[in-house]
């Protein structure tokens, strides 16, 4: 059993009266899970209760899963449009498969946690997510006295997981937890206070919050050996245009190489030319950008790939690409779903990188880590790795944030964080530019990525 009887008997004999603050918690917890929780999934709810929460959510189909006849009874007067079923998780054999599988504070009551979380990839499609919500444990003494001055729903609360136990748990029984963050500082409705506090105040003192949200992954490795299409943007790089052809390994069956070029005053456009046809036996492909920046170059390219996987290779060629199987096999064999080029690891060569660019990669790194909730280093390095199928969707998304990225390091960071990609660092060493100069211009383009980091905040932090 995953439940505990002793919890079980207390739904069904009644014990359980709903307080105004529980459904006040729900909707504060409901909105959060909206954001992390796609408008197009298939949503399960493990321990979903009388329905509630899974009412609030919005999603393409519901279902929901509690040991209790009573819950499911009121769960499917609450939350007449899901698919009910009253059974343990472990124990029920379901053909369906879901999108996202949700276990809302159902930890903190069951048995077996780790069986539990088994059970959860048993209802899971490849790639599908596993969201999990606990108590934060500091909040123990307090949810006590709520309780105890009748102000809280009595509960037959079984376990204090903290947030390390939790990760545990759910690596032995096979996820991988992509990211962790805390939410709901004060869990009742006070007008104007609560959403101060739980909007502004929170995305600060996460250790403090009442809930823990963690999105979680099952690695799979992609199947057979994919082909691979590498995007070049290319402004001023004419010196570099052989060396990025010959120097890209053969990491793939099938590789397609997209030189994309931006508005050069050299003669990058003629290089690029020059090299397609003198290499026939090559998949090459060619344009020039009617917009302006790299980002967009690297949507133009983007648009015009057919590989499996896609690869952004800055043509200064800084970041060696004798690299690049290292992002490849990063994301076919299953260690992340979009791996994110690291230049702060390695010693890099003298010039490779001004003193103050170094400090504001490594400022950016941690403001990074903190707006996604998942460790990045290295922000800005210019090559990044991912499958088609997943920037598609984030292509699909973009409209959450908007067209504001000229460099596309944000844009393509951000969407993945929205759709709970697991992201990962891959070190490389850096190199000294040997033709031409930088694009980027220190101070105006680090205010601008200061003003992007702001907006992205609104978006994923202070909601």
């Amino acid at each position: 059993m995953k439940t505990s009887n002793k919890c079980v008997d207390f739904y069904e004999g009644g014990s359980y009266e709903a307080k105004p603050g529980a459904l006040a918690y729900r909707r504060a917890l409901a909105h959060y899970l909206n954001l992390i929780i796609p408008e197009s999934a298939d949503l399960l709810e493990i321990g979903c209760g009388n329905g509630a929460l899974l009412s609030m959510i919005t999603c393409r189909s519901k279902a929901g899963i509690d040991a209790s006849e009573r819950q499911i009874a009121e769960a499917r007067q609450n939350c007449p449009e899901a698919m009910l079923w009253t059974a343990e998780a472990c124990e029920l054999d379901l053909d369906a498969k879901f999108d996202v599988v949700l276990v809302s504070d159902t930890l903190n009551h069951c048995s077996d946690a780790q069986a539990l979380l088994e059970a959860a990839g048993r209802f899971a499609r490849p790639g599908a997510r596993l969201v999990i919500t606990t108590y934060n444990t500091l909040w123990r003494p307090a949810l006590s006295l709520l309780t105890t001055m009748g102000l809280r729903s009595a509960q037959p609360d079984l376990n204090w997981l903290s947030g390390a136990d939790v990760c545990n748990l759910a690596e032995l029984a096979g996820w991988e937890i992509i990211k962790s963050d805390g939410r709901i500082l004060l869990p009742a409705e006070v007008p104007f206070l609560s959403e101060f506090l739980n909007r502004w105040v929170a995305p600060f003192v996460p250790f403090l919050c009442l809930t823990n949200i963690m999105g979680a992954r099952r690695a799979e490795k992609l199947p057979g050996e994919p082909s691979v299409s590498v995007i070049i943007p290319a402004r001023n790089e004419a010196g570099n245009i052989p060396a990025a052809i010959d120097r890209i390994p053969n990491m793939a069956p099938n590789i397609e190489y997209i030189f994309i070029e931006g508005h050069s005053t050299d003669n990058t456009w003629e290089e690029i030319e020059k090299v397609k046809a003198a290499h026939p036996d090559k998949n090459i492909k060619i344009a020039r950008q009617p917009g302006r920046g790299k980002g967009d170059a690297v949507r133009l390219g983007f648009s015009m790939a057919t590989g499996d996987l896609l690869m952004i290779l800055d043509a200064d060629l800084t970041m060696p690409p004798e690299d690049l199987p290292k992002f490849y096999r990063a994301v076919v064999d299953g260690h992340c779903e979009f791996a994110n080029g690291c230049r702060l690891i390695y010693p890099m060569e003298e010039r490779a990188m001004q003193f103050l660019n170094l400090c504001a990669n490594k400022l950016f790194g941690v403001l990074f880590s903190w707006l996604l909730g998942q460790s990045l280093k290295d922000t800005l390095c210019g090559t990044k790795v991912m499958s088609r199928k997943n920037y598609e969707a984030i292509a699909q998304n973009r409209s959450y944030f908007g067209d504001f990225d000229p460099f596309g390091d944000f844009d393509l960071l951000f969407g993945a964080d929205k759709l709970n990609l697991k992201i990962r660092d891959i070190p490389v060493r850096y190199r000294e530019r040997t033709y031409g100069e930088t694009n980027i211009h220190r101070f105006r383009h680090g205010l601008l990525l200061f003003r992007m980091v702001a907006f992205a905040a609104r978006k994923l932090k202070f909601v």
